[in-house]
């Protein structure tokens, strides 16, 4: 038996529909912990909020009051190139955390975090590999990760270009740089929700089916892992 957390930003209407009523339902340091029981598995999953400090805070409390030794995050992201269209899913290989900057203190690179060799930070290799084989059509990219919604088609662009980055959400850099930490493994499966010419509008008129087709998916990977 093992413990999962997963975390979920802002999507946890598509978690609830998914999985239906929970065993247990904790209320505890503020959080409201959902516990359902995946065969042998326990789930415990939290509506984080948005954003990399909460998404941090919530990684490490599963991992510190629960024992967890899977994070799990799904979500909608925005598509940085023409690959990432509508409803696309994907898997996070690596993320770069766009707004992190301490290269004039450091004299390192924008961006870097010095327990890394570059810029990027890598989830769990392992599990990237056993997502794809259990679910082919996932692409494995890079997420450019910030505490920003990038809606601006430029933005967007530029983020492609200067860090080859394929989607643009809000929490994988605190999800994976605590799990890293803690060495837990960490799986991060993201629906795009607003391709690279999308805006706000196309945001909110696909979130819905954007989030109910990642926990779809996501599910099909934790129930086999």
């Amino acid at each position: 038996m093992r413990n999962i957390g997963m975390i979920v930003a802002v999507e946890i209407e598509a978690v609830l529909k998914e999985y239906g009523e929970a065993i247990r339902v904790i209320e505890e340091s503020g959080y409201l912990i959902h516990q359902y029981k995946l065969d042998d598995n326990n789930l415990y999953v939290i509506h984080s909020g948005a954003g990399e400090i909460a998404a941090a805070m919530t990684t490490q409390f599963l991992i510190t009051k629960f024992n967890t030794d899977l994070i799990v995050n799904f979500g909608v992201a925005g598509g940085l190139n023409g690959k990432m269209k509508l409803s696309k899913t994907c898997i996070v290989e690596k993320i770069v955390h766009y707004d992190f900057d301490t290269s004039e203190a450091d004299n390192c690179e924008p961006c870097r975090y010095l327990d890394y060799p570059s810029v990027f930070i890598p989830t769990t290799k392992e599990l990237v590999k056993k997502a794809t084989t259990i679910v082919p059509t996932l692409s494995s990219v890079i997420c450019a990760s910030g505490d920003k919604f990038i809606a601006d088609e430029n933005k967007k662009i530029e983020l492609n270009k200067l860090y080859n980055a394929d989607i643009c959400e809000m929490e994988a850099a605190g999800i994976v740089l605590t799990c890293n930490k803690n060495d837990v493994s960490c799986i991060l499966i993201k629906t795009v929700s607003d391709a690279v010419s999308g805006g706000v509008e196309e945001f909110k008129k696909s979130f819905d089916e954007s989030a109910r087709i990642c926990i779809d998916i996501t599910n099909q990977i934790v129930s086999n892992i």
